[in-house]
């Protein structure tokens, strides 16, 4: 299948994603995975309005087309203001700045496999895969052609691509995840004094 077909395949309410030609659909996500990526579409939102950092924000709902047979639903994607420009009607045909994938039993091999590749190959600067069950995040920013893993032993995680946002670690225990306005406050505070 191209991206043009499947594109007029998806419908409102259906998550998937072709990778390669093939239609993978999006398993019902568990409690743990969908309190992640609230945790962090929420913390990083109030982030981009606090700051009035330009561009947009999108969950799983906004197509990704990066080639004729590979088009994403990524989890979180962050368009600068010139991506945005590009944009379709009814899908996104560039890929975003800053991306976010979080792992399900059923998505390991693909997030960090073929997708992997396809965000490498087609420009996201930023790609981080998250956890919810063994807590193994990992993230990786652009460097040339490749993506590079960082942080692998920090506590925070400071973005490379959305200026003066991170996390710690710790907060992205779905489970145990504090309060979006502290967790802001904290980030903020050095932009505040």
């Amino acid at each position: 299948m191209t991206s043009e077909e499947f594109l007029a395949w998806l419908q409102p309410g259906i998550f998937a994603d072709l990778i390669g030609g093939q239609i993978h659909m999006h398993s019902p996500v568990n409690l743990l995975h969908a309190r992640l990526i609230n945790f962090l579409d929420h913390l990083l939102r109030a982030f981009l309005e606090e700051t009035d950092t330009p561009g947009e924000l999108h969950r799983e709902c906004v197509a990704v087309r990066l080639s004729s047979r590979d088009t994403f639903m990524p989890d979180i994607a962050f368009f600068t203001p010139h991506q945005v420009a590009q944009f379709a009607e009814a899908h996104a045909p560039v890929a975003p700045m800053f991306c976010v994938e979080v792992l399900s039993p059923t998505s390991v091999k693909r997030d960090l496999g073929p997708k992997f590749a396809a965000y490498e190959h087609h420009g996201v600067q930023e790609y981080w895969v998250l956890d919810p069950h063994e807590f193994a995040h990992r993230f990786f920013r652009r460097a040339g052609d490749l993506f590079v893993e960082f942080g692998e032993a920090s506590e925070r995680i400071d973005s490379a691509t959305i200026g003066g946002f991170w996390v710690r670690r710790a907060w992205l225990d779905p489970d145990k995840a504090p309060k979006i306005s502290a967790c802001l406050r904290e980030i903020l505070k050095p932009r505040r004094r």
